[in-house]
């Protein structure tokens, strides 16, 4: 619950995004890093729920956990309509987005509405996935966060009706451990980290605690992570940012972290000390960096 004694409709991160234009290229890398990946799964978008079902410029796929998951989405179709603006996405942002998870999206997009946040009304999204049982169509529907307001990285919040076929249980096992998403790190200006502590705590209706330079907005799965650009050599130590604010990082809880990075050096990836485990610098990891914490 939150300070209000109320539960909030967002109440854990769903998951990253790593927009790439060589979805073969990125997957190989993640694989080499250690995660099982989903079969590349085109997507279709409805503009509202009900609405029909149009293709897309894009496809995805995913490193699921159970309960969050990374996805790695590739524009497959540059001509291909792209009513998300993906194109227009990976223009603007240099870091990671974001899509947290949502209990109530009828509730979510109008806290959102109310607060001035939201930018899209509920957009309902399918995609047809295998199944050891035959195709099945996985469904959710998303509210996008208004841009303006989210200059760090593009802002989603979804409610999943299918998790069944999100996280089948054949995808759960990654050679390197992973066991779920720990947190995203959001770098800001040493001046605005009380600015976005403020808005976050706001999009998320949660509470703020500290950990050392980290201003940490927990969830019931997963936590955001604000701390101040004079801040991030100790926690990805040698790590530029190429834009402030931004979305700069994500981590992974594995379940044994000396394993995890004995095969991500085995295959020949570097990896770095962090004070919580290891990262995975930008230039290794298809643009991002990926940190590794124990479970």
């Amino acid at each position: 619950m939150n300070a209000s004694g109320t539960t909030p409709d967002i109440d854990y991160i769903d998951h990253t995004v790593l927009i790439t234009t060589d979805l073969a290229a990125t997957s190989a890398r993640y694989e080499a890093l250690g995660f099982t990946l989903s079969p590349i799964s085109p997507h279709l978008l409805a503009e509202r729920p009900g609405g029909p079902l149009l293709p897309t410029c894009t496809a995805n796929r995913c490193a699921y956990f159970g309960q969050s998951f990374i996805e790695l989405l590739g524009v497959v179709d540059p001509a291909a309509p792209d009513p998300w603006g993906v194109h227009q996405l990976r223009e603007t942002y240099r870091g990671l987005l974001m899509t947290l998870g949502s209990s109530d999206i009828q509730a979510t997009a109008h806290r959102l509405r109310t607060a001035g946040l939201a930018s899209t009304g509920i957009r309902a999204l399918e995609r047809e996935v295998p199944t050891p049982e035959g195709p099945r169509t996985v469904r959710a529907d998303s509210v996008r966060i208004d841009p303006v307001h989210t200059p760090e990285g593009a802002l989603q919040a979804t409610q999943h009706f299918t998790p069944q076929y999100v996280h089948q249980p054949h995808y759960l096992n990654h050679p390197n451990g992973a066991v779920g998403l720990h947190s995203v790190l959001l770098v800001v200006p040493d001046d605005e980290v009380d600015t976005h502590e403020e808005h976050y705590a706001q999009l998320l209706d949660t509470d703020v605690w500290f950990e050392g330079p980290k201003h940490v907005l927990p969830l019931r799965h997963g936590q955001v992570e604000i701390v101040p650009q004079s801040a991030l050599d100790d926690l990805l130590p040698g790590h530029t940012l190429p834009a402030l604010p931004l979305l700069a990082a994500h981590t992974i809880a594995v379940t044994d972290l000396a394993a995890a990075r004995k095969l991500i050096e085995t295959n020949e990836i570097p990896t770095h000390a962090t004070p919580d485990g290891f990262y995975v610098a930008a230039q290794d990891a298809c643009g991002v960096p990926l940190a590794f914490t124990q479970s």
